[in-house]
């Protein structure tokens, strides 16, 4: 009975192998060519970008103070669940990989003293204030090249403003909102 289950796993095995190899083979005979123009062109109405008419992401992210206003620190500290595993949030708790977030809105980039920050955040000059949060959390990697946070990123504005509201409230003196 066993000899029967070797030979069905070193079937399974081989057919992977060749699927694998097809796919080399593929790769070295098939050379896709891009066009240097399209075949068809899509007239953009006047007044429109290339890129806006193409639907791309816009290159960061949208403003956020005009979404603090009317942000939603409970919705926030849902989200903040996600960073919970590398991040603690109560005052005094020990930091994780990552430090504790308690009274970040406002410090100084490395705010907490002892914690082995990137170079990238050590070297950041100012404070976090909404606009320097707001950029970090939607692409940590382009707000800090080097940063040692794997994040990829928070995407949707409203998710980042309702965190960031969060952030702002666990304080002893939060931030004030901007105007």
């Amino acid at each position: 009975m066993s000899m029967e289950w070797n030979k069905a796993f070193g079937a399974v095995l081989l057919a992977g192998l060749i699927a694998m190899m097809c796919g080399f083979v593929a790769e070295l005979l098939v050379h896709a060519e891009t066009p240097e123009k399209n075949a068809y062109a899509v007239p953009i109405p006047e007044g429109m970008s290339q890129t806006a008419a193409a639907g791309d992401a816009p290159a960061g992210p949208a403003p956020i103070e005009p979404l603090l206003a009317s942000a939603d620190p409970a919705a926030g500290q849902n989200v903040a669940k996600a960073c919970a595993s590398c991040h603690s949030f109560e005052k005094g708790a020990a930091n994780k990989v990552g430090p504790n977030l308690y009274g970040v809105v406002g410090s100084k980039h490395g705010h907490v003293e002892g914690f082995a920050y990137s170079d990238a955040i050590k070297g950041k000059e100012g404070n976090w204030d909404y606009a320097g949060l707001n950029e970090f959390l939607y692409n940590p990697k382009a707000y800090a090249p080097g940063t040692k946070m794997t994040y990829a990123g928070l995407k949707k504005d409203q998710d980042r403003a309702n965190l960031i509201a969060y952030l702002r409230s666990l304080s002893d003196s939060p931030v004030p909102l901007p105007q």
